[in-house]
């Protein structure tokens, strides 16, 4: 295979998975704006028993983390894709192992917040099991989510997320079985990345889109612009200023 044909390989692959990948974001959105018309939020409470008040929890939120978080992941993907073919291994189904891996850790992620979710609506934290906190918890969120954009744990989980070649060149395995370990381990460090800024849902309400565009938007941002560590602290402490003003009721 000469190189013009190789690069028109790399060009429809890349093409293939980007398509993939906004397809299915926005499948995921297409699912939240409808349940959010149909007022899934006020509605579930009143006619599901505990069991398929957690059911339900749980699959909005794997739902949200496919919109929110395959967005942010989609340079890695692509990069995966990329790399994938310069080694040789031409298995398309490895890039949607790997993107399947991934997803797991996010859907895992999601069984665990719909947990607390449920108990957080028993506890009378919510307004309604899809709704916001109150002010105090609200403010609580954001601070300690400010706080975590300051943690060593955040800064290695970050600069790995904004280096999908150097995280790869590392962590590379062929196969379906590699794309899938090297799926879960990336899906791991973007957990450990955003899992404090996915809680703040709780803060703008459960169901509430523009707030999840939002967060979708400066995930994303926070993993391509210039001097990302820069930008995450600077944006910490701003959610540290604007929780404490909630804890003091001034918001």
């Amino acid at each position: 295979m000469n190189v013009s044909t190789m690069q028109a390989a790399w060009r429809r692959d890349q093409l293939f998975t980007l398509v993939a990948i906004v397809v299915s974001a926005a499948l995921a959105w297409v699912y939240l704006v409808g349940a959010g018309d149909a007022g899934m939020s006020m509605e579930m409470p009143l006619h599901r028993s505990p069991l398929e008040l957690f059911g339900l929890s749980a699959l909005m939120w794997s739902v949200m983390m496919v919109a929110m978080m395959l967005p942010s992941a989609s340079p890695m993907i692509l990069t995966f894709s990329r790399v994938q073919r310069r080694q040789g291994d031409r298995e398309r189904t490895s890039v949607a192992v790997f993107v399947a891996g991934y997803l797991i850790v996010w859907s895992i992620f999601s069984v665990l917040v719909a947990l607390m979710q449920t108990w957080a609506h028993a506890a009378g934290l919510l307004t309604s099991l899809m709704g916001a906190t109150d002010s105090v918890t609200g403010g609580l969120l954001l601070v300690a989510a400010g706080l975590y954009q300051w943690s060593a744990v955040k800064d290695t989980c970050l600069t790995q997320c904004r280096t999908p070649l150097g995280f790869l060149m590392t962590e590379w395995r062929p196969g379906s079985r590699g794309a899938l370990l090297m799926g879960l381990r990336h899906g791991a460090l973007c957990v450990g990345c955003c899992w404090a800024l996915m809680l703040l849902m709780f803060a703008g309400g459960v169901m509430n889109l523009a707030w999840m565009a939002a967060l979708t938007m400066y995930v994303l941002a926070e993993k391509v612009v210039p001097q990302g560590q820069r930008f995450s602290r600077l944006t910490g402490a701003a959610l540290v200023v604007f929780g404490g003003l909630m804890l003091a009721g001034i918001l």
